[in-house]
């Protein structure tokens, strides 16, 4: 008897460490966004084995993805890397936590710093995404920075996409997911951060006309032409 209930005890201590790991598996994903394995076991200090049998069951309860790593520029031989993504239901999983921990966070920033620390803050977030962004964008055709930029995008999880706008002159950046919404609601500082971040990339005045935290279905940022597109356009008339 004695036996039988250490053998259950050790099983649930071994099933209760796997969840862990699988847990730190997933964060480690939401946190740096596409991740292929190898980086994953580099990060956490698991062995190949373990990263893919960790992955293997997020996998199979729908809390990652596997998608072919985008390449830019000149692509090498072979297949390029599998890189493993959360899908949606996979971010409810920590959307809630992370809100309100970040929400009570940024709301300290504020009453004990005032606004500028949180406006700092926000700016300080999107810094790490604007500089793995810049040598896309870099290497986009003038015409095609937008779509470039909604590719990146995507790439970490916002469901991006690039079109001609149907009311104005230039393109619509429409982003379908919104992984800090609920958070930006309470402190505009987030998306205000990341239009300016937008604009430095794409080299033109943005301006956001819509957002998910205002309770729009989409956050939508105004892109003009390019200057050298529009030019190219007339001389094409």
């Amino acid at each position: 008897m004695h036996a039988a209930t250490a053998a259950t005890e050790s099983t649930s201590v071994v099933q209760e460490s796997h969840a862990r790991t699988r847990e730190r598996v997933a964060r480690a994903i939401l946190e740096n966004g596409p991740s292929t394995a190898a980086a994953l076991g580099d990060q956490l200090g698991l062995t190949p084995a373990a990263v893919r049998r960790h992955l293997d069951a997020l996998l199979s309860d729908g809390v990652i993805e596997s998608r072919e790593q985008r390449v830019y520029g000149q692509r090498g031989r072979g297949r390029p890397a599998k890189v493993f993504v959360l899908t949606d239901a996979g971010r409810d999983e920590f959307e809630q936590a992370y809100d309100d921990l970040a929400v009570r966070a940024l709301r300290f920033l504020a009453e004990t710093g005032g606004e500028e620390l949180v406006t700092e803050f926000a700016r300080r977030r999107v810094a790490e995404l604007e500089r793995r962004y810049r040598p896309i964008i870099q290497a986009a055709h003038p015409g095609g920075r937008t779509s470039a930029l909604a590719a990146a995008l995507s790439d970490d999880g916002y469901a991006a996409s690039a079109a001609e706008s149907p009311v104005t002159e230039g393109e619509q950046l429409c982003q379908h997911h919104c992984p800090v919404a609920h958070v930006a609601e309470q402190f505009p500082q987030l998306c205000e951060a990341e239009t300016e971040a937008f604009a430095r990339l794409l080299n033109t005045h943005v301006q956001r006309i819509a957002t998910i935290a205002h309770g729009d279905g989409v956050c939508t940022t105004h892109v003009p032409r390019p200057v050298e597109v529009a030019q190219r356009d007339t001389d094409d008339s």
